[in-house]
């Protein structure tokens, strides 16, 4: 499965490295930084969601019988 939680981080680590390069000025910062928001108002989104998803598995799991399936995206994988 692509693009996971742990996808995200990295995504987000990996902006935060380009944001805090001292040699990236004028326009190009700029750019960056416009780019940065972006994907910041995204990965809010995802994380949102998944959230929320988080939240409905949490109640399916301790308030109805019988349902104890983990949604794909929480499933820790070997």
């Amino acid at each position: 499965m692509n693009n996971t939680l742990t996808d995200l981080n990295n995504h987000l680590f990996a902006q935060l490295e380009r944001l805090s390069d001292e040699e990236l000025k004028g326009e190009s910062l700029k750019e960056e930084m416009s780019r940065a928001k972006s994907i910041n108002g995204i990965a809010k989104n995802i994380i949102d969601n998944a959230k929320t998803t988080l939240e409905g598995a949490q109640f399916a799991y301790t308030k109805l019988p019988g349902n104890k399936n983990v949604p794909d995206q929480f499933r820790i994988k070997e």
